[in-house]
């Protein structure tokens, strides 16, 4: 499914009134947890039209930067940045959600705030310098999948003033095209000088998708088994294709009394549960 979420916005100044810190972006977390009947169930928790920043701070040369917000019904996410002589970097990022709300957990066995801790994989960034990540990235971490895009942050700030100068996460730099030997069919010109229109031709179709096998266990026992070819047909500006390839895609879920639940991730970005 595709979710409505809110994007975040957190300037934080110092004592003189200038930026020290700025962070925009948008996020929501795949959580899955135990009913009360022994089901495990998945939910999505997205972030709410209101957003509070409370207790994050600038950092200095001793002090790590923290980015710490709070969201709906007692859910909260930071992460603390430290820095270097000429970098700075994201160190651990921690999430609390609050199974109390209902609406995100329903049924839950566990009543209250859960806490979970993860190490932020991203690499180092030069100081004055603004980490920017349009594509999806996911971090996973126990029961937990968190999924960033649109990504803006610079911590340690300089002058009060966002650097113009960037540094692109590996989702958003280009990859090298494979060399293809040119065929009618995807070829490209970017100019022509002939007098005569050159012949259009259809576009290639999107093969069917591989075959992949499945499986979850409890325990020692298989307890979900699944053999399907997967391909998600998006429509936005173009309908976009996407088969799902079995040889880079990871099963991950669980089985309860009642229900079980399997997640796929292919490596590209792309999440499906079912």
């Amino acid at each position: 499914g595709f979710f409505q979420s809110y994007a975040v916005e957190v300037d934080i100044k110092d004592a003189s009134n200038a930026t020290c810190l700025y962070a925009d972006w948008m996020m929501r977390f795949l959580i899955t947890y135990e009913s009360n009947n022994g089901d495990y169930k998945t939910t999505t928790l997205n972030l709410s039209s209101s957003v509070t920043h409370n207790g994050s701070v600038c950092g200095n040369d001793t002090q790590a930067a923290l980015v710490a917000v709070q969201f709906g019904e007692g859910h909260s996410w930071s992460i603390n940045i430290t820095k270097t002589n000429e970098t700075y970097q994201g160190d651990f990022i921690t999430l609390t959600y609050n199974t109390n709300d209902t609406a995100v957990f329903p049924d839950a066995k566990r009543k209250g705030p859960v806490t979970v801790l993860v190490k932020d994989p991203l690499h180092p960034v030069q100081l004055n310098t603004v980490f920017v990540c349009h594509n999806s990235y996911f971090i996973e971490a126990e029961n937990i999948t968190q999924i960033f895009w649109n990504v803006t942050v610079q911590a340690f700030v300089q002058n009060g003033t966002v650097s113009k100068k960037e540094t692109r996460c590996p989702a958003d730099r280009p990859t090298s095209a494979p060399t293809v030997p040119p065929t009618i069919a995807n070829v490209t010109t970017a100019s022509t000088t002939t007098l005569s229109p050159a012949p259009t031709t259809a576009p290639k179709p999107v093969e069917n998708p591989d075959t992949g096998n499945y499986s979850l266990k409890s325990g020692n026992k298989t307890c979900f088994l699944a053999t399907v070819g997967l391909q998600l047909n998006v429509s936005q500006d173009k309908p976009l294709l996407i088969n799902i390839n079995p040889k880079t895609t990871v099963a991950d879920g669980a089985c309860g009394n009642t229900t079980a639940t399997l997640k796929l991730n292919d490596g590209n970005s792309t999440l499906i549960g079912f």
